[in-house]
């Protein structure tokens, strides 16, 4: 089977966008499975709950832990912030640049277990769906009925002390150095329950190996920014609008402020070409 040809510049390969809130570059090839009612988004027989932890914390922490320090060459900065996020569950918002942003919430939670609220095709991989489960992650229904379990799935997550992760720009561009648009609606669930957000930005650096072999990918840079509580004294639309600013802002500062190098250049596309 012939690869998938694209443009390059400088041999850099160059990804044209429209729409920064709807364009998704994952590319992916999964064909979606349905998430409707009948799925069991909380699991509560022992043997399952016995089988998460094993998963979780022995077999896929450390896993991820040398999958993104040897693949991604992972750094982490003020991680220390977490604290602020109190003993409690909290909820940490991303810049969705790469399919290990998914691994990156455990890096940045534990102990805690930390929950990825992800898109469908996670979960629609045949005969690893309950891994997927067991390692964190929380599906969005494809359907509007399943809705009520998974908002409950979310909340229950949260009152057990855990962490969830969203990210609210919800498609992926790869290796992206900017924070695109992204509305006041993934803050829905934080504003409800009153606890904090932690924002975790992403950026990418030219990466050698012994600092003199340039490799193939670059390296990835995880900023954790200070925790944003929520003012509860506010209506929960101005509440939700004003978490989404504030996360916003500390993620756009980071992306801003830190010198990154652009391992796929992003052209936006001309009115005139998208009618051609």
């Amino acid at each position: 089977m012939s690869r998938k040809k694209y443009e390059t510049v400088n041999g850099k390969r160059v990804i044209r966008w429209s729409d920064p809130c709807s364009d998704d570059f994952a590319d992916n090839g999964i064909t979606r499975s349905r998430v409707g009612e009948d799925f069991i988004f909380v699991h509560k027989s022992p043997l399952w709950r016995a089988a998460e932890f094993l998963a979780y914390y022995a077999v896929a922490l450390p896993a991820v832990w040398i999958m993104l320090k040897a693949g991604c060459g992972l750094r982490v900065k003020n991680r220390k912030a977490i604290r602020g996020a109190g003993k409690g569950g909290y909820f940490l918002y991303g810049n969705h640049t790469s399919f290990s942003d998914a691994y990156l919430a455990p890096v940045v939670s534990f102990p805690k277990k930390a929950f990825i609220i992800a898109n469908p095709d996670a979960v629609s991989i045949p005969g690893i769906r309950s891994l997927v489960q067991m390692l964190g992650c929380i599906p969005i229904p494809t359907e509007r009925r399943a809705m009520p379990g998974f908002t409950e799935a979310v909340y229950e997550r949260i009152r057990e002390g855990h962490c969830v992760a969203i990210y609210p720009e919800a498609h992926i561009w790869p290796c992206y150095t900017g924070i695109r648009p992204f509305n006041a609606n993934s803050f829905h669930y934080q504003a409800k329950l009153g606890v904090p957000a932690v924002p975790m930005t992403v950026t990418y650096r030219n990466r050698k190996l012994f600092g003199l072999i340039k490799l193939n990918r670059p390296g990835m840079t995880l900023h954790i920014g200070e925790p944003v509580f929520p003012d509860m004294e506010l209506p929960e639309r101005e509440r939700r609008q004003k978490l989404r600013d504030e996360v916003y802002a500390q993620m756009k500062a980071v992306s801003d402020g830190t010198e990154q190098y652009e391992h796929i250049i992003y052209i936006e596309r001309e009115r005139d070409e998208e009618k051609a």
